[in-house]
């Protein structure tokens, strides 16, 4: 991974930090997540013009990633719904990095070296550490919102996977993101309309700055990481985005005055290996 490449990948997981702590609106979660993908689609309209209208095959990777994120967003709504956040959020996204890694090896042929490997790994154990300190026993949590967890990383590989295969296959990987955003967008305000009626629409209107704030942060943090798959191995990239959780824990401790524990510096060193090894390999 080149180093422009390395520091691109960073600003992205800054900006994806960013954009989850602006994200607490006065909605419920499966407003406020459709609220944010609209506002992707939003941002990204005016583009339009200035890229390239995909062809072929890359349609067919664009609605099959709309629908992969859907079911990513509808089964985290439900993995938080029934379970604690410490939970749902450790397997759903420490999990995806994994597994997009075997997806890489068995459908896109790429086999990262043994320090890449080493950093995708670490990065993992930090992620799930970061999340779990102080976290509900996992003894006694429901089955269900392990499971709802479990596909919801699924589904994080699924899109990850598909996103850099079309960013690859397209013209250029801005005419993918900016296309792939306003089809997410278009799709998720018929989604929300049929599943919740006009009076949701009203309800995220009253929001709409928010939604256009963190759709934009969104949208740029997520064009990075589809551009970096076009230059570097999709499970070194999508692993080097969970070091957001690391920018995510300095917003806390700086920002809003969090107690920094010994766990969450555990897990931020195992972070900082996992990145300093995807540097090397």
């Amino acid at each position: 991974m080149s180093a422009a490449v390395f520091v691109a990948v960073l600003a992205a997981a800054l900006m994806h930090a960013v954009w989850n702590a602006l994200i607490k609106v006065r909605l419920d979660r499966f407003a406020s997540i459709q609220l944010m993908t609209l506002g992707m689609g939003v941002a990204a309209l005016p583009a339009l013009p200035f890229v390239e209208m995909p062809h072929g095959m890359v349609w067919v990777w664009i609605l099959t990633s709309t629908a992969l994120h859907t079911g990513y967003r509808l089964f985290l709504i439900k993995a938080y719904e029934t379970g604690d956040l410490s939970l749902a959020y450790p397997l759903a996204r420490g999990t995806a990095p994994l597994l997009t890694t075997l997806g890489g090896i068995l459908l896109v042929n790429e086999v990262p070296g043994s320090l890449a490997m080493a950093g995708i790994l670490f990065l993992c154990a930090g992620t799930a550490l970061m999340s779990f300190r102080g976290g509900t026993d996992i003894g006694g949590v429901d089955r269900r919102a392990v499971g709802f967890a479990l596909v919801t990383s699924l589904f994080v590989a699924g899109y990850t996977l598909t996103d850099g295969s079309g960013a690859r296959a397209a013209s250029t990987a801005s005419s993918y993101a900016v296309w792939l955003f306003v089809v997410d967008g278009l799709w998720t305000l018929v989604l929300s309309l049929w599943l919740r009626g006009r009076p949701i629409v009203s309800s995220m209107l009253l929001e709409w700055k928010t939604g256009v704030v963190t759709g934009a942060l969104a949208a740029g943090a997520y064009w990075i990481a589809m551009w970096a798959m076009t230059k570097a191995p999709i499970a070194s990239v999508a692993a080097l985005r969970e070091t957001s959780i690391l920018f995510a824990m300095s917003i806390s401790f700086l920002a809003l005055r969090e107690r920094l524990t010994a766990w969450r510096i555990a897990a931020a060193l195992f972070i900082v290996a996992g990145v300093i090894a995807l540097r090397l390999g």
